[in-house]
């Protein structure tokens, strides 16, 4: 079964194989013909409806997946190298990213911003800033939170006492969100500010030794161990930020 899309005379046109099913639509396939469509090109849009058709195809082209995209002659390959194709990845510049971080710390702001001006009527109060800090503490231990094993993996290979003791490194994620939940609602002190305060410290020695005395090179296990971000500012950043917090709230107990 085919379903191809009329072309102008003149137009830019590529050929798309892609598995449409009765039970399985390929998402890859869909995302490569709206990009092709966005780069202005008639798209023949070829559906391979079977299982067999779909075999047929690979070994006809020895391609190992679909969708494959044609453009001219040249077979430019699936979504990924559609994306590489048209400039949108560059895959000089490898899997580092800090997208991650800005998400969280951007919606953590926005957050903290909408709660202050609920709350006081004014977008940056004392309580905006505690509010940013705790969120963003919140977020990143929720990241961790998705697969503790393996950020448990990548926090023994920096952190001194993970190193030392592994359990510590199963009970960080949990720490820092149960420090970061109190600390929004300001809500035992006791508990939320020793906490903050002994594994910022440590975190913050941790990653200090590893990328300024070590000169290590590493991913940071602070978005969750799905990430690949570096070891270094950001990480540091959330330690010295938690210490911050732990040492404004003894400063400030209550506002």
């Amino acid at each position: 079964m085919s379903a191809a899309d009329a072309a102008s005379p003149g137009a830019k046109t590529a050929r798309l194989y892609r598995m449409v099913m009765d039970k399985h639509v390929c998402p890859y396939g869909t995302k490569s013909k709206w990009l092709l469509e966005r780069e202005g090109f008639a798209v023949e849009d070829h559906w391979l409806t079977t299982r067999e058709q779909t075999d047929a195809f690979k070994a006809q082209h020895g391609v190992d997946t679909t969708p494959q995209t044609f453009i001219g002659d040249e077979r430019i390959g699936g979504y990924s190298k559609l994306r590489t194709h048209f400039g949108y990845d560059d895959p000089s510049a490898g899997d580092t990213s800090y997208t991650p971080v800005i998400a969280v710390f951007a919606v953590c702001a926005a957050l903290a911003v909408a709660l202050s001006l609920f709350v006081y009527e004014a977008a940056f109060t004392a309580r905006t800033a505690e509010w940013f800090v705790a969120f963003s503490m919140a977020m990143l231990a929720m990241l961790k939170l998705q697969d503790v094993e393996q950020f448990s993996t990548m926090f023994v290979g920096y952190d001194l006492l993970g190193r030392r003791w592994v359990p510590y490194a199963y009970a960080y994620p949990f720490l820092e969100a149960g420090a970061a939940v109190l600390m929004a609602g300001r809500q035992l002190p006791w508990l939320s500010i020793p906490v903050a305060l002994t594994i910022g410290a440590i975190g913050a020695v941790s990653v200090f030794y590893a990328v300024y005395i070590q000169k290590r090179s590493i991913k940071c296990a602070c978005v969750g161990g799905s990430g690949n971000v570096p070891l270094g500012f950001v990480s540091l950043t959330e330690n010295l930020a938690m210490i911050g917090m732990g040492i404004w709230m003894l400063l400030r107990p209550a506002l």
